[in-house]
């Protein structure tokens, strides 16, 4: 009996060791991947919930959660796409701005990059950023062209990446001579020094708020570390990681 008895709280004595064991998938949009490795470290020391993160445009991302994509966390690049999830039942609460993006002009090559002007300068032949229909970040950069009636006498210069990454390999490799993306990828300590940038004048085109929302598949495995995760992005670790890499906050 007494053998039963040692063997039942050994089992038990190891439930709490297994419930920790706890982990959560974050979809981003890519201009937060490097953000993320800085929110990443920083939730799992305080909390020991595990991070694992999905990165692709954000309406690349929308279309997997519509398809079931088994996400505990979105966030977006603006809060139209959270606020579609939302509106078609795939979250638990409406979508709030964690950030504001800022919107830069990024050059590996000797361009004279006082304005923005510099995308119509002499050799600029390609002008990266990322798709407009599915990466806010391009849908920005298009408005800014558009503000300075650039867009018309440059359109056949834009080459367009699947999302902000791709747009960030064209530009990091000169495979386009300037491009458009966010301040947090030129802050990144990867890509920090490298070449030369300047932000976009915010007045050129429309806020980038940039909205998380918990998604309802995460309330049948996750649900509280998920809203652990949402909860945190609005602490002031999280809100200072998000200063050091440009943001705004709202």
């Amino acid at each position: 009996m007494k053998k039963i008895i040692f063997i039942v709280l050994v089992f038990l004595s190891g439930l709490p060791f297994a419930a920790s064991a706890r982990d959560i998938t974050v979809a981003a949009a890519a201009n937060v991947q490097f953000t993320l490795d800085d929110l990443k470290a920083e939730f799992t020391k305080e909390t020991g919930i595990e991070v694992k993160t999905v990165i692709g445009s954000s309406g690349k991302l929308t279309s997997q959660i519509e398809n079931g994509a088994p996400f505990d966390v979105f966030l977006s690049a603006d809060m139209k796409y959270p606020a579609t999830i939302y509106k078609e039942g795939f979250s638990l609460r409406s979508p709030k701005a964690y950030a504001y993006g800022v919107l830069v002009l990024w050059t590996m090559k000797d361009v004279n990059l006082s304005d923005i002007g510099a995308v119509s300068g002499p050799g600029i032949e390609k002008i990266a950023l990322a798709n407009p229909e599915m990466a806010p970040y391009g849908r920005q950069a298009v408005n800014a062209l558009k503000f300075y009636k650039l867009y018309d006498q440059l359109q056949k210069k834009l080459v367009f990446g699947e999302s902000i990454t791709q747009a960030n390999q064209f530009i990091a490799t000169g495979a386009a001579d300037i491009g458009f993306t966010a301040e947090s990828v030129v802050l990144a300590p990867n890509m920090k020094n490298k070449g030369k940038w300047i932000e976009v004048d915010p007045q050129s085109y429309q806020p980038i708020a940039q909205g998380v929302v918990v998604l309802r598949y995460a309330e049948q495995n996750h649900s509280q570390e998920a809203h652990e995760f949402y909860d945190f992005l609005f602490s002031a670790p999280a809100q200072e990681i998000f200063k050091k890499y440009g943001y705004k906050l709202p």
